[in-house]
């Protein structure tokens, strides 16, 4: 008699295991989520219901101008990481190129890496490589930076799309003398719009959230949001900077969870 091979959902106290593991993680979102609501300006004292934190943060200029910078270029980044999140999936997954093949492995551990270093290690390579060369654009500085950065959370979607896709309705429209313009424009763009749409979004988050580039690149004049908030903490936490946070987990819940539903869709080519 064959032994049953091992079921780690059946493992004792595993289930137990789980909501504690999860309750450890989101249980300090929540409690953020709750206190951002907090009348009182004691953070850990509730004082009862109230929504003034998010008006004085919305009346508040310096996070308006630095939310406004956090935006824009996340917007920059997310256009340029994604076209070139489109070209790198195409040339990784659809390329003819004489030698690719054999370029490939290092194609794909090159664009991945910023995934696989830490991001501390990404900010100050960077921070010297721009000090190096004498690169110095402002919020350009930024954009740069964020769209190294986010390209492999664009590229993730869209090559996972092209590879459950498949070639079969590519070949058969170039059996029907279709040319590689067009089977791209009519076949391959419209079957990869959702994983695109999910890139962006993915690529959006990534920028509008991220910390450690941010302050490590950004020049006088044009500090982030999350950068504001930090230097908000560092005399104390309030309300407001929970009521801040509050927004940014929100926004990013909801791109994360538009991503997701993007990915699973499956689109008729036209």
């Amino acid at each position: 008699m064959s032994a049953q091979p091992f079921n780690w959902r059946h493992l004792p106290g595993g289930r137990s295991l789980m909501t504690s593991l999860l309750v450890f993680l989101y249980a300090p979102l929540a409690i953020l989520v709750i206190y951002s609501f907090n009348a009182s300006r004691i953070v850990t004292v509730w004082g009862g219901f109230s929504t003034r934190w998010f008006g004085m943060v919305w009346d508040n200029p310096d996070i308006r101008r630095t939310a406004y910078t956090s935006i824009t270029v996340a917007i920059m980044a997310t256009i340029l990481a994604t076209a070139f999140a489109v070209a790198a999936a195409l040339a990784l997954e659809r390329g003819r190129l004489p030698g690719l093949r054999g370029l490939r492995g290092l194609s794909e551990s090159l664009i991945a890496l910023p995934l696989v270093v830490p991001e501390i290690v990404v900010a100050i390579t960077t921070l010297v490589f721009f000090s190096a060369i004498g690169l110095k654009l402002g919020a350009g500085n930024l954009v740069i930076a964020h769209t190294v950065f986010c390209i492999p959370f664009a590229l993730l979607p869209m090559r996972a799309r092209l590879r459950d896709m498949g070639q079969s309705a590519e070949n058969a429209a170039r059996d029907l003398y279709a040319s590689d313009w067009q089977v791209f424009r009519r076949i391959t763009l419209p079957l990869m719009l959702p994983a695109i749409a999910s890139g962006a979004m993915l690529s959006f988050v990534t920028s509008l959230d991220d910390f450690i580039i941010s302050m490590m690149v950004a020049d006088a004049g044009t500090t982030t949001l999350p950068v504001y908030v930090y230097g908000m903490m560092r005399v104390g936490v309030t309300p407001e900077v929970n009521a801040v946070s509050a927004i940014l987990l929100g926004v990013s819940l909801l791109l994360v969870v538009m991503a997701l539903l993007l990915t699973g869709r499956k689109p008729a080519a036209t």
